[in-house]
């Protein structure tokens, strides 16, 4: 396999993450916010492959259409806290989160 087909990561390909409609029509323009952050976060490759991972696994939480947003806000706090608690988080990444929950927790 050429070495230039396998993402940098080596897992699967970035899956596109649906953006939560509360973002699209303006009701909540920081969750629209929240969201391109979790993005950047997981594009971030100075960030350790697991990071990168419960970003995007918060950013699916956050997109799921047919469940309730606080619902959808507590879930993805959930799977950040986790992550603000992992030792090899590099501090620039442990605020992130920690401003990213502090975000979600002011729209619920």
């Amino acid at each position: 396999m050429n070495a230039s087909a396998k993402p940098e990561d080596g897992g699967a390909a970035a899956v596109p993450v649906p953006m939560p409609a509360e973002a699209m029509d303006g009701k909540h323009p920081e969750l629209r916010r929240v969201v391109d952050t979790l993005a950047a976060l997981s594009e971030d490759n100075s960030v350790p492959r697991n990071i990168r991972r419960g970003a995007q696994a918060a950013r699916l939480e956050l997109g799921k259409p047919r469940t309730a947003l606080d619902l959808r806000i507590a879930s993805a706090v959930y799977v950040l806290d986790d992550l603000a608690n992992d030792p090899n988080l590099p501090t620039h990444g442990r605020t992130a989160l920690w401003s990213i929950m502090s975000s979600l927790e002011s729209l619920q």
